[in-house]
């Protein structure tokens, strides 16, 4: 009897450990989030995030990107974007941070960080008085010294303060939303949308900057910049034209049911053609799809068909990111599938022979109705890039209306 009451002791003390042993549930306090990146040289790519009803917000100056896909389970916490494959994972250490990895797995790319909860400042420390005002362009060149790399852009900052908002412009695209400080003489910007994260870090006088650039942890590039208000990058409607020896522009490629479109097909002859360019992973296609989505929507007669190259490993994959995106944006117009397995752009370009190069994600093709290529656009304008967006906009509204009005 006493080897009976022993037995059950021992039981009753594994099962009492057990249940201590047991993970500790947690739960994403409300309010506002610092998330800090660990990039190359031990520096820290920080961005906030509040916490909403149906999930989260990331903060980049005034854009507000939102997160509904969070599961939490004892511990752990994954934070699905709601258009990237992109994935923040990690594990709470206490009710207040949460250490993990940023993840895009097709690209085989992970960052640590580290997220505190409270913090409501981008880069915390930054209370050193600014030795200058920023505010205006900026002609700059990324990798000056490294001619195979080497490309030029344009920096549009303002300033209030310690405080610095603004992008840099290139040919193939912005930076998008760029947010941080200037702490004595030095920048510090960054921008996380849950496809990219970008640090820009500068020396600054009045007239100059010299920096570096990194993205995530796998690059980094030096830049140089002076202030120039007359500064401007080539015209983007110059870039990317047709080949000597092709006067029309085709191509055959599936949508998400197997449906081969092209742009021979009947139902598009004798309209307004826009092709795009561009990729579920790409911030600046997402910009331009957003603009086009409601311009498509209000405007039917327009036809636009996007082709998509995608850089996840199967069909399968590229295909659920189309949907993804169509289904965020409500895009009423066709996607369809030019490329999976890379986004490399020579490899886009062998799939579009007619153009002299693939430039950038994204690039847009005008066609009148009678199918002759129009214009071709390089690159987009987002709305972090104030005016220049807007004069998009306005330009490209009014040539359209010029090629509907043509016989």
């Amino acid at each position: 009897m006493q080897k009976i009451y022993i037995l059950l002791l021992g039981i009753l003390l594994i099962s009492c450990g057990e249940k201590k042993a047991k993970k500790e549930t947690y739960s994403l306090k409300k309010g506002s989030w610092l998330v800090a990146l660990q990039v190359q040289d031990e520096k820290e790519l920080p961005f906030i995030f509040t916490t909403t009803s149906n999930g989260i917000e990331i903060h980049n100056a005034t854009e507000r990107i939102p997160v509904s896909d969070i599961t939490i389970k004892d511990d752990s916490i994954i934070i699905k974007m709601d258009v990237y494959e992109g994935v923040l994972r990690g594990k709470f250490t206490d009710e207040n941070t949460i250490s993990g990895e940023f993840a895009k797995v097709s690209l085989d790319r992970y960052v640590p960080f580290s997220a505190t909860f409270g913090e409501t400042k981008r880069f915390p420390n930054g209370n050193t008085d600014a030795v200058a005002d920023i505010s205006g362009n900026w002609e700059t060149v990324f990798s000056p010294n490294t001619e195979a790399d080497r490309y030029i852009a344009k920096g549009i900052f303002q300033q209030n303060g310690n405080n610095v908002t603004g992008t840099f412009r290139t040919t193939t695209g912005d930076y998008r939303y760029l947010e941080g400080t200037l702490n004595g003489n030095q920048l510090q910007v960054s921008t996380f949308d849950g496809a990219h994260a970008f640090l820009f870090t500068a020396t600054v006088t009045d007239s100059t900057m010299i920096g570096e650039f990194q993205s995530g942890n796998h690059w980094k590039e030096p830049f140089i910049a002076k202030r120039n208000e007359n500064y401007e990058l080539p015209d983007a409607k110059t870039l990317t034209y047709l080949k000597e020896g092709y006067d029309t522009f085709d191509f055959s490629f599936p949508d998400s049911n197997g449906k081969m479109i092209s742009l021979s097909d009947e139902n598009l002859q004798g309209k307004v053609r826009i092709v795009q360019i561009m990729g579920t992973w790409c911030p600046n296609c997402l910009d331009e799809s957003t603009y086009y989505a409601n311009y498509a929507k209000n405007n039917p007669e327009v036809k636009f068909v996007a082709l998509a190259f995608e850089y996840v490993k199967t069909k399968e994959k590229a295909f659920n990111s189309i949907q993804r995106l169509q289904k965020r944006l409500n895009i009423p117009y066709p996607i369809l599938l030019a490329q999976f397995g890379t986004s490399d752009k020579k490899k886009a370009q062998e799939k579009l022979p007619m153009l002299n190069h693939v430039l950038s994600y994204p690039t847009t093709i005008f066609i009148d109705k009678k199918g002759k290529v129009r214009r071709i656009h390089t690159g987009f304008n987002g709305p972090a890039t104030g005016d220049k967006y807007l004069n998009f906009k306005k330009d490209f509204e009014n040539f359209i209306s010029a090629l509907q009005n043509e016989e």
